[in-house]
């Protein structure tokens, strides 16, 4: 399985970073220029808190699927809806961030102050509910109305998967269907609208535009297995955020329940007494069992199925524009992955 060293997976990843980011940084600029003047467009008493999470925000990865999923080739006109889609996406993305921080309790995010810390979680509720409001002003915008239904379905949708998430903290009654469910509305859910409406948008076949959704929902599926990974396997200083937060928060992702299967039925049983009681000692003894259990590799494969599922729908377009900016969208995923594996 350590097919690279460290500094060899480094160096891919930094790599693929260039190669994904590079071709569309144009794009990424105009966006950020759309997203500013669009704080303009909101009520004055809102404006110092929208901007200020505009300036924490992530790598734009949304976005960038939907700039690639209408990609025309290198110097190809950037188109307007474009631009405007993938803000709508991004402020759907950041909204549900917003929220989440509330949810969560949590006080940084990029390592800066979280809107709920730094405002009050009251405000940013509201500040929330703005950024989600004004995205479905942009999105009934075009033309169509297919974003705009499109957007505001996968909103409710990522709504629903917080909300079952939330409610099952601290409890490990669920099974792997219930965590891939959870894990298809809250991440997956953004990656396929943003696939399969860049296409739609730029104007591709419908036929496409259905199939660059299904990589996008792979995608987004893999792109989770891989957090959950880091969360769990990672090195803090090398992934850039504080670890083991998910079993800290009562989230039992794919790695836990995996381990969960394989203990000793009284093991197992001690372990989640102990986690339940709160026991200070017990996220000790997870993060061992994950290292005494084939628990890795089997996330991996896990892994490295959805990434084979979101490539096998784009096989029938590789004639079309976006299949290689695509695939280098994946490559980059999986090098991420490499960095925990080396």
């Amino acid at each position: 399985m350590l097919t690279r060293s460290q500094s060899e997976a480094d160096t891919v990843a930094a790599a693929g970073f260039s190669e994904v980011y590079d071709p569309v940084k144009p794009y990424l600029d105009d966006l950020d220029g759309f997203l500013q003047s669009q704080v303009k467009e909101l009520e004055p008493e809102v404006q110092e808190h929208v901007r200020y999470v505009f300036g924490h925000s992530g790598k734009r990865l949304r976005p960038l699927l939907v700039a690639y999923s209408g990609w025309e080739g290198p110097g190809a006109r950037r188109a307007e809806d474009l631009i405007k889609l993938g803000a709508v996406i991004e402020l759907v993305h950041l909204a549900t961030l917003v929220h989440d921080d509330i949810l969560d309790e949590a006080d940084t995010r990029h390592r800066q102050e979280t809107a709920a810390k730094k405002f009050g979680p009251a405000a940013a509720v509201l500040i929330g509910d703005v950024l989600f409001s004004h995205a479905l002003k942009l999105a009934a915008e075009f033309e169509t109305t297919e974003v705009c239904r499109s957007v505001a379905q996968a909103t409710a949708r990522v709504c629903a998967g917080e909300i079952a998430q939330t409610y099952q903290r601290g409890e490990v009654n669920y099974s792997r269907e219930f965590y891939f469910r959870v894990i298809r509305l809250k991440t997956a859910e953004l990656f396929e609208v943003a696939c399969r409406l860049g296409a739609k948008v730029a104007g591709y076949p419908v036929a496409f535009s259905e199939a660059a959704g299904l990589f996008g929902r792979h995608l987004g599926i893999a792109y989770q297995i891989f957090d959950d990974l880091a969360d769990l396997y990672g090195d803090e200083a090398l992934i850039g955020k504080t670890l083991g937060t998910d079993l800290a928060k009562g989230k039992f992702t794919l790695p836990l329940l995996l381990l969960l299967e394989k203990l000793p039925t009284g093991e197992r049983d001690d372990l989640l007494r102990r986690f339940k009681q709160g026991n200070e000692t017990v996220a000790r003894d997870f993060i061992a069992g994950l290292h005494a259990y084939p628990v890795f590799a089997e996330v991996v494969s896990a892994f490295d199925d959805q990434l084979d599922a979101a490539m096998a729908a784009l096989a029938p377009f590789k004639a079309l524009p976006p299949i290689p900016a695509l695939t280098n969208i994946a490559a980059l995923v999986r090098a991420q992955l490499e960095r925990i594996e080396s």
